[in-house]
């Protein structure tokens, strides 16, 4: 049954079957349900309320905002509601606004602990750490035992830098839950950065043998490891950390510092490489590479690297001594001069570079900080939660469908929706809400002189061998019949058969043919159509490098044949549609978002129009207009369109 059947049908069956697919991550299907039941009944709050959920799920949070504010504008007592918009307001970094929300959640939810452990993220977040270990207390005196509450005061003690009091929580939190590694791998770190190596050692320790996947309790350990001079014990755990963790730069600096600590120099260098490859933004790393290219003899590397270093800490002055040398070994004594003698002016001025505080790097190992929670509500948004129900299991979902879970997490080509065509075929497009249908082809199908229906598609199929064969028979038995007599729409049927099997030049030869002697009702159609396949005969062209001069007279002549469309048929939106889009591919983008514009004003539910208009703006410099574009792309069924938000935004 199509989604446009569902009009007939009762809007809570609607939202029943919408809240259905929201319940298995199916997001963008979940959002056509929502809007059939707010083109119904735009004035029930609920279906923009779980069409926001949908859409913070595929990180549409401008979209969601927008759905957030209309459902609190119909019902202003739903604490779901104000949940979800301040978990958008934390995405959006207005943490002022999500304190807001979440204050005004637990107004009418006073015992939902998430909202709670929200706000008092939050509040840590802003550095108002001591409303934030409020909340917390209040948390604790209703559980008293509870690890994961008495974790997260031990997390906000840490940004708060009391370390003894992160410390206690954190015994507390062991107290109640000895099974977690998480809760060992946070006494662990807490006690490591108190100096207190024998503890952290053990509480590593004991998270490893719990089981502990996370690389920062193996590079901690490494690390009292290496302070002890155990380096045997310290490469085991660093080796076991890079298994685990592939993509942290942490783990290969540490080793590589090990490493070169023990003399292993080409293999240091490796891993410094890799760290540096992996966090190019941590300058500090440069300065233990340098130490490292100097004992390999890379002079020019040295000097390389601690120029960088200097850019980014002009008062760190090992910096300049390193580079001094390595100039001297070069040979270069003017250039090693010339460093250490800057050197020397900012010691002499060592006082007063002290007092203006200017930033130092730490080049030591990296402590790697405690291992998160399995499920973070701090950071996670539950639709089960925002819905007042209980949580579905967190395992990860694996899906068939392109369409399902989070469609935004899977790249997509940064490219245009393609010209809208008249064809036989057509894949599936019933997410989408536009309207494709104009009177003039409904007409035309109803006659019942082609060998099938036409649509409107912007996605053809591909056709199968026997497909082809059969559109290659239909070719001669409409060349014999024009044979006899001349006909439009023999022509234009002929002309389908050509475009099908892709023999363009021969389908835009019949087209002409068919306008000399065609009634003024097919006129539109025929235009229509001849403008499409000349575009298709391009790209081909251009596909194969056979393109030549006469290139841009042919477009001229697309948009002539568009032109003429729309004098003859002013309401024909997807003329306007397909001049945008060549007017886009030429770069006239200015006029190509007037006629999505004039498209869009046609046909408000133009998904495609929508789509390329958002990166027509974006291609601009619009950012905010084309996310706008694209989320309303999104809501219309185009899901590649979360994807391009996620990236763009």
């Amino acid at each position: 049954m199509s989604l446009g059947t569902y009009a007939q049908l009762n809007t809570d069956r609607i939202t029943a079957i919408g809240r259905n697919a929201l319940y298995f991550e199916d997001y963008v299907l979940s959002i056509q349900y929502f809007n059939q039941v707010i083109h119904l009944k735009p004035y029930l709050a609920e279906p923009y309320f779980y069409r926001a959920i949908a859409k913070i799920q595929l990180e549409d949070y401008q979209g969601a905002l927008n759905d957030c504010n209309a459902a609190i504008e119909r019902n202003p007592f739903s604490p779901g509601c104000y949940y979800a918009r301040g978990y958008i307001y934390r995405q959006l970094e207005r943490l002022e606004e999500a304190e807001a929300d979440y204050t005004e959640a637990l107004h009418f939810s006073p015992e939902n602990r998430t909202y709670m452990l929200l706000r008092a993220d939050t509040r840590a977040q802003m550095k108002h750490y001591d409303e934030a270990l409020d909340d917390i207390d209040q948390m604790l005196k209703r559980e008293p035992t509870s690890a994961s509450v008495w974790s997260e005061k031990g997390h906000i003690c840490i940004l708060k830098k009391d370390t003894l009091a992160a410390l206690d929580a954190f015994e507390h939190a062991s107290k109640y839950d000895k099974n977690n590694p998480a809760v060992w791998s946070a006494l662990g770190v807490t006690n490591l950065m108190l100096d207190r190596e024998d503890d952290a050692y053990v509480q590593l320790t004991q998270a490893i043998n719990l089981g502990s996947k996370w690389a920062g309790d193996y590079v901690n350990r490494g690390v009292i490891h290496y302070r002890r001079h155990n380096y045997r014990g310290a490469l085991s755990d660093y080796d076991q950390a890079v298994k685990i963790a592939p993509r942290d730069a942490d783990c290969y600096y540490n080793r590589g510092v090990m490493r070169q600590e023990v003399g292993d120099y080409n293999r240091a260098l490796e891993d410094l490489n890799t760290a540096i490859s992996l966090a190019p933004e941590r300058t500090e790393m440069r300065y233990q590479r340098a130490l490292v290219e100097m004992q390999l003899k890379q002079w020019r590397a040295v000097v390389k690297d601690m120029q960088e270093m200097i850019e980014r800490y002009p008062y760190f002055l090992p910096a300049y001594y390193l580079a001094s040398q390595a100039k001297a070994r070069q040979g270069d004594q003017k250039g090693a001069f010339q460093y250490r003698q800057k050197a020397q002016e900012l010691e002499s001025r060592k006082e007063q570079i002290q007092a203006q505080q200017a930033a130092q790097p730490n080049t030591d190992m990296t402590i790697a900080k405690a291992q998160p929670q399995k499920k973070d509500h701090r950071k996670e948004f539950s639709a089960n939660t925002a819905q007042n129900q209980t949580e579905i299991p967190d395992e990860e979902q694996k899906y068939d469908s392109q369409t399902r879970g989070t469609v935004q997490k899977r790249n997509q080509d940064v490219v245009n929706e393609e010209n809208i065509v008249l064809s036989y075929y057509s894949q599936d497009l019933s997410l989408r809400r536009t309207n494709y249908y104009h009177p003039l082809v409904d007409r035309l199908n109803k006659m019942q002189v082609l060998p099938a229906a036409l649509r409107f598609t912007s996605q053809e199929l591909a056709l199968t061998a026997e497909m082809v064969d059969y559109h290659f028979t239909q070719i001669r038995r409409l060349s014999q019949l024009l044979d006899e007599k001349p006909d439009a729409l023999l022509y234009l049927s002929r002309a389908m058969e050509f475009a099908i099997v892709q023999d363009y030049t021969s389908a835009i030869d019949d087209c002409t043919r068919a306008v000399l002697i065609a009634d003024k009702e097919l006129e539109p159609l025929l235009f229509f159509c001849r403008a499409n396949w000349r575009y298709r005969l391009l790209e081909y062209q251009r596909a194969i490098g056979e393109q030549d001069a006469t290139a841009n007279m042919d477009f001229d002549i697309m948009l002539r044949d568009y032109d003429q469309v729309l004098r003859l048929q002013p309401d024909f939106v997807f003329a306007l549609y397909n001049k945008a889009n060549i007017l886009c591919a030429q770069k006239e983008y200015k006029d190509a978002i007037d006629y999505y514009t004039r498209a869009i004003r046609l046909d408000a539910d133009f998904a495609e129009a929508y789509f390329n208009r958002g990166l027509t703006y974006i291609y601009t410099g619009e950012n905010e207009k084309g996310l706008a574009d694209l989320s309303k792309a999104g809501e219309l069924g185009i899901y590649q369109a979360y994807n391009m938000i996620t990236r763009f935004k």
